[in-house]
């Protein structure tokens, strides 16, 4: 195995070894710090993460706006408050080891606004700002604000080339790094494009020579690609190590510093890590924001998949094959086809006997306490992303809507993560019933001796076990 060496990145010389953010309240001060002393990047996350009282407890995120727009500022402040409580946990521990990211959801709402607070209220502590799920053009004006690196991330060598003819070559003094997230093994968010398929992944190395050979006409050549996604034991990449064609590379761990001792997820998220198997982890297109993402196929992605499964055309007018008179809540007639009619008097009998509309003219059946809890999630959104498909709100005035109908085959991501973050250390339905995002290498968990006999290394030990290549 090749020795690991320091690449200088962000103005510092440092382990090419980068913690990936993960979004609410999972990647915190504590985590980040001790990856920044270790010497690598250590990574908070700003999407509403958790701020404290006096007694150091977590303040929790409650919401009193009676509109979503008031329910919405104060998801703002939250957010604010809370990355500017991380980044100084995180600055503590780091004791000027390392160096310190933020990480911002660009599809999170006002995202913008909460980085600028967060970086305002934390002047110094942050030497890196990261961003994805989106096209961040903003990004680079935003560090320049405040004369910090950024990192984009993005997942193909197009995608860069348009963020930098627009706005990041202005500011290229500036960029840290470039992060090529693999849209096929990253855990989250992924950034699939239309022309690409979930079911046919592409190997990684072809499409970083892409990225890297493009950095290059713009004189990037020595600025650092972050390989994130599908990275395990460094031995299985050393090709990529000391590779002339690739220039400097780091690699980006989002999934395995889920399971240390510094991790904030509750003892039973990290059971549920240790006991996964090849295939367990799901790349589905149910977020709220309209990208696939990568989670364990539990409880909630089946009842998910179910309820799109239950799912037929609908017509307000004869037409075609729709002749089949249907009433939704006995009141609203529609028309379906003669084999849909069938089989939405199946689910019925089932116990499916709620049909709610969708954005596409279907139908999608549920019972009727889940299709309550599905109206009752709507209602209280407090408009966590810019644009969200399951209560279509929309984060720009006047309308605060996206212009469509609500779509009932999506879920209150804000919910459930906050619910799976925040679970009991004992309440192993937590894991089942909400989403769990992770990496698709996640089951390596089980199969890595460095975990054998139930072993959760510190932060540190896993820095230095990943430095061995195994």
């Amino acid at each position: 195995m090749k020795t690991i060496n320091a690449i200088r990145m962000g103005g510092a010389e440092l382990l090419p070894l980068v913690e990936g953010g993960k979004g609410v309240s999972v990647s915190t001060g504590v985590c980040s710090g001790h990856w920044a002393a270790a010497g690598g990047a250590g990574t908070i996350s700003v999407v509403n993460a958790d701020s404290y009282d006096d007694q150091g407890r977590i303040i929790p995120q409650l919401y009193t706006g009676r509109t979503r727009r008031e329910r919405h500022e104060e998801m703002v402040n939250f957010a604010i408050a809370g990355g500017i409580s991380q980044a100084q946990q995180a600055h503590e521990l780091a004791g000027g080891r390392g160096r310190l990211h933020a990480n911002i959801l660009w599809e999170m709402g006002a995202a913008e606004r909460v980085i600028t607070g967060v970086l305002e209220g934390a002047r110094g502590l942050i030497q890196g700002l990261t961003c994805g799920a989106g096209m961040p053009y903003r990004l680079s004006d935003i560090a320049a604000r405040f004369g910090v690196h950024y990192y984009p991330i993005v997942s193909s060598a197009r995608a860069f080339s348009a963020l930098w003819k627009r706005a990041y070559s202005k500011t290229a003094e500036l960029l840290g790094g470039v992060v090529y997230e693999d849209p096929w093994l990253a855990g989250g968010h992924n950034g699939l494009s239309n022309s690409e398929s979930p079911d046919k992944p592409e190997p990684p190395l072809g499409r970083v020579l892409e990225l890297r050979r493009l950095m290059r006409t713009f004189g990037l050549g020595d600025t650092p690609i972050i390989m994130a996604g599908g990275v395990w034991w460094l031995e299985e990449w050393e090709d990529w190590i000391d590779n002339p064609d690739l220039g400097p590379i780091a690699f980006q761990f989002g999934t395995r510093p889920l399971l240390t001792r510094e991790s904030p997820i509750p003892e039973a998220w990290k059971q549920r890590l240790t006991r996964l198997q090849e295939g367990d982890i799901y790349l589905n297109k149910f977020s709220p924001t309209g990208f696939y993402s990568s989670a364990v196929s539990n409880e909630f992605l089946r009842d998910l998949k179910g309820r799109s499964e239950r799912q037929v055309a609908f017509s307000t007018e004869l037409v075609g094959d729709h002749v089949a008179p249907y009433y939704i809540g006995g009141r609203r007639l529609v028309f379906l086809t003669g084999p849909d009619l069938e089989r939405a008097g199946a689910w019925e009998r089932e116990g499916y006997t709620e049909a709610l509309r969708t954005p596409d003219s279907t139908l999608v059946f549920e019972t009727r306490a889940e299709a309550a809890q599905i109206t009752a999630d709507q209602i209280a959104c407090m408009g966590c992303l810019s644009e969200c498909r399951f209560s279509s709100w929309s984060q720009k005035a006047p309308s605060y809507s996206n212009g469509h109908k609500a779509d009932p085959r999506s879920f209150c991501i804000q919910k459930t993560l906050q619910s799976i973050s925040h679970a009991a250390d004992d309440d192993i339905e937590a894991t089942e019933r909400n989403l769990m995002f992770s990496g698709h290498n996640a089951y390596r968990f089980a199969t890595d001796p460095f975990y054998s006999n139930g072993f959760v290394p510190s932060v540190k030990q896993l820095v230095e076990r990943i430095l061995t290549g195994r």
